[in-house]
């Protein structure tokens, strides 16, 4: 008798963050989660509970798997403001190449269901306090070697960043070419 296919969650929620990914929560179908995922809909409610309950385990996988591929710029040895630049190209690198503009997870989560689902915006707001704290502390790093203006507030910065981070990518996933994306970035630099 053969036996049954062990049912292999990490990879399941990795398959599953690509519908939402592609086609947000409201229209990911539990159908398709589940044909994407290798499971019936049965077994994707056992395993989750609920769309909700799999959304959830989505961006926290997001959190702790695509998140930290960019902030891993920021820790590279280097300039300050050379990390930065690195940072905010490949951002624009990677939303620009991306045919289906899929853009950041944490920022279209934020936009569809903030005003609707509370436990999706706190698991997407956590996500913009950790690159908010990145921000931070290589700001605080640049302001004890002389890099950064030690008089300017750090968490204003820090601020000023990520805002300017998750506009970048809300533009990212209507931009034609990088043109207009560089041009904000090299604006950006300057204000340092």
């Amino acid at each position: 008798m053969a036996r049954p296919r062990k049912f292999q969650a990490e990879a399941a929620v990795a398959k599953a963050m690509e519908v939402f990914w592609e086609k947000g929560y409201a229209a990911a179908s539990p159908q398709e989660l589940g044909a994407r995922m290798g499971l019936g809909r049965g077994s994707l409610y056992n395993a989750f509970e609920s769309k909700q309950g799999l959304f959830e385990c989505v961006l926290r996988h997001y959190h702790a798997h695509e998140a930290p591929k960019l902030l891993a710029f920021l820790t590279r040895p280097g300039p300050i403001k050379a990390r930065l630049r690195a940072l905010f190209l490949a951002v624009i690198e990677i939303d620009v190449a991306d045919p289906e503009r899929r853009g950041c997870l944490a920022i279209n989560t934020a936009m569809e269901l903030a005003g609707r689902d509370a436990s999706a915006a706190r698991l997407a707001a956590r996500m913009f306090e950790q690159t908010e704290a990145a921000f931070l502390s290589l700001i605080e790093e640049g302001q004890r070697t002389g890099e950064v203006d030690a008089t300017r507030d750090a968490r204003e910065l820090a601020s000023f960043l990520l805002n300017n981070l998750t506009g970048l990518r809300v533009l990212g996933k209507t931009a034609e070419d990088t043109t207009r994306l560089t041009r904000i970035v090299d604006a950006l630099m300057r204000s340092f």
